[in-house]
């Protein structure tokens, strides 16, 4: 190995780190305020992706029709869940939240589908962000003060459709963006693609957006205080159910915004986020889902792991990332406290 090839595999390692750092995040803000270890994380990957190169080769994406089904369902649920205490005013912003919304980016997306780089970006991000509202409804707020494994069930469940709907709503076919800028820049021996930038800029501005979100802002406060304790978060008139659905928001738009960076990079399929997904969630475990910066230092590790692993022994990548998990939970397990029942 010279240097070039160094600088080559740490470059990729820390690309592919600060996606994963992203999902990481995600997976971390999931589970802190509503207590879901959120295996389909990945799929908002996969179809952050596939939106967007849908969008960019000017067509509708299949999640343009997926977020009304998923907001008339939520609908219905709210429906029924509200029948005894229905106001004008309910009426109005479920109208808004689930019938305007949903079909005016619908409406959106075959105006302006194939017009621009821009449009395509920011609809992905519209249309894959609004979809996590309504999953959290259909799925997981009957749940939400069942325990931990009922909500992991739940997850997993979640995981297997999402990924029969990406199948159904893209077909098998795999897709791939083109990238978002062709600017390069050479330092040294090793170029640097606008892609790779694109990445290590839209991480540091989501890091800081995050920042800026729970420390500024009283939503981002109330997802703190639910994180923190969630009867006293409910008992202080915090809205649990709302924080859950803002949580997800969050996390569906950081899954498209990392398959926005990574559509131009690799051809995605349907079913292409959820290794994806698990390489995000081996940061947020060896972050104890807890720590974000913790996170972020694992994810870092583990691109640059997967970088070396792929030119040392290929064949293995996969098996040497995901044997990391095994020496942490080791460590983990001996330094906690262990009970017979655990809610």
């Amino acid at each position: 190995m010279d240097l070039t090839i160094l600088l080559f595999l740490v470059q990729d390692g820390i690309t592919n780190g600060a996606i994963y750092a992203l999902l990481g995040f995600a997976l971390v803000l999931v589970f802190a305020v509503t207590r879901i270890i959120f295996i389909p994380q990945g799929e908002f990957v996969a179809y952050g992706a596939l939106t967007y190169a849908t969008l960019q080769a000017g067509h509708v994406p299949g999640t343009a029709y997926l977020l009304p089904i998923f907001a008339f369902v939520a609908l219905l649920l709210d429906l029924h869940a509200e029948r005894s205490r229905i106001t004008g005013a309910f009426l109005l912003r479920q109208g808004i939240e689930k019938i305007v919304v949903p079909l005016g980016l619908l409406f959106a997306a075959r105006e302006l589908a194939g017009v621009s780089t821009i449009a395509s970006l920011v609809l992905t991000v519209a249309i894959v962000a609004a979809l996590g509202p309504h999953l959290y409804r259909i799925a997981f707020q009957p749940l939400a003060d069942r325990s931990v494994l009922v909500l992991l069930i739940a997850a997993v469940g979640t995981h297997l459709a999402l990924t029969g709907l990406g199948l159904v709503f893209f077909g098998a076919e795999g897709l791939r963006a083109d990238a978002l800028t062709d600017f390069s820049v050479d330092l040294g021996p090793l170029p640097v693609s606008g892609q790779n930038i694109a990445v290590y800029a839209a991480t540091l501005l989501l890091i800081a957006g995050l920042y800026w979100f729970f420390e500024r802002t009283v939503q981002g406060k109330a997802l703190r205080a639910t994180a923190v304790n969630r009867l006293g978060a409910r008992l202080v008139g915090i809205r649990t159910k709302g924080t859950g659905k803002v949580a997800l928001a969050l996390a569906a738009g950081i899954g498209a915004v990392s398959g926005v960076l990574l559509a131009p990079m690799t051809t995605i399929y349907y079913d292409t986020g959820f290794v994806i997904g698990l390489k995000g969630f081996v940061a947020a475990i060896i972050g104890g889902l807890a720590s974000y910066p913790l996170t972020a230092a694992a994810a870092l590790a583990v691109g640059l792991i997967e970088s070396f692993s792929s030119f040392f022994a290929s064949d293995y990548k996969e098996v040497i990332v995901f044997t990391l998990l095994i020496p942490v939970l080791l460590v983990r397990s001996f330094a906690s406290k262990h009970t017979d029942e655990e809610d």
